[in-house]
């Protein structure tokens, strides 16, 4: 897969709103701070299922590939090295990979609709960094209107299908949140700070699993009878 100049600025602009999602997403803590790695310990001292338990480290892991894939491209692209396109094509695999995964539970119209909802948000950071490039400030604020009126509707999207346990006020909080945490991972490695870069990731690492922990938890409730 080859991206143009455009598409690749993006990746790393941009990459700050995926996830977004999503991380899609989400956190048995919410955004509170919860420790991930002990809300699995609990899991298996408590009698979770073994379902329960693979649900849970399979988010983990899906949401660890995000965020890893996203430092890979940011680093790359920093230093222009060759593995770039590489990294780019296995990001945007990731977003086929979160859509795959909650199609077991809301069908398949709605993993590729958060796919398509994802990749979007990428690629509308575009013009947002042409725009803070060209000095148009006019033109930034009707394109940063648009790129967060698309992480708003990833949060619609996922609080419509899972209202209870992903209510939207806590999905568009997750959503800026991670989306600040990215962009500033992002700015420290493209400056060479390398201290604040070493420190955003973490931030961001700890974040995207508490939103992991939110999604798996959320299906878990909303689908008791399997798990």
């Amino acid at each position: 897969m080859s991206f143009g100049t455009g598409a690749r600025l993006s990746l790393v602009g941009g990459l700050a709103a995926l996830g977004a999602a999503l991380a899609l997403l989400l956190s048995a803590g919410h955004a509170s701070g919860a420790d991930p790695m002990k809300m699995n310990m609990s899991m298996s001292k408590t009698g979770a299922s073994a379902k329960a338990v693979k649900l849970r480290l399979g988010m983990n892991k899906l949401w660890e590939d995000h965020v890893t894939w996203t430092r890979m491209v940011i680093v790359d692209f920093a230093a222009n090295l060759p593995d770039l396109q590489t990294a780019e094509g296995r990001l945007l695999r990731n977003q086929a990979d979160i859509g795959n995964a909650i199609k077991p539970y809301y069908g398949a119209a709605a993993g590729k609709k958060l796919t398509s909802l994802l990749r979007t948000h990428i690629l509308e950071a575009v013009p947002v960094l042409q725009d803070a490039k060209a000095g148009d400030n006019a033109k930034l604020q009707r394109d940063l209107a648009k790129w967060y009126a698309n992480a708003h509707q990833i949060a619609v999207f996922l609080s419509t299908a899972n209202p209870h346990n992903w209510p939207l006020k806590e999905m568009d909080k997750m959503m800026k949140r991670h989306l600040q945490l990215t962009t500033d991972e992002a700015v420290a490695r493209l400056k060479g700070n390398w201290s604040a870069d070493v420190k955003a990731y973490d931030r961001v690492h700890v974040e995207i699993l508490q939103m992991a922990g939110m999604l798996s938890t959320g299906i878990i409730k909303q689908f008791p009878s399997r798990f």
